[in-house]
């Protein structure tokens, strides 16, 4: 099973498209990662600090969790 491994500094782009279940997470949390069809320009940290959001490591953490239960459940059907 892959290690989820996400940074402050990932680029959006680059997290949606390794990560495209994070769509669903960041949307729970407020943050737009899509705008129009199109990504969202920036960083993880940009866009929670845009949101307010000054925990960003509790933000990854909670992210990666979110993942790594993802992947169990897929392993474990």
């Amino acid at each position: 099973m892959e290690k989820i491994k996400i940074a402050k500094d990932m680029l959006i782009e680059e997290l949606v498209e390794k990560y495209p279940e994070s769509i669903q997470f960041l949307t729970k949390k407020g943050i737009v990662c899509f705008v129009c069809g199109e990504p969202a320009w920036g960083t993880l940290s940009e866009l929670c600090s845009k949101k307010g959001i000054v925990s960003i490591d509790i933000v990854i953490g909670e992210l990666e969790k979110f993942h790594n239960e993802i992947n169990v459940n897929k392993i474990s059907k």
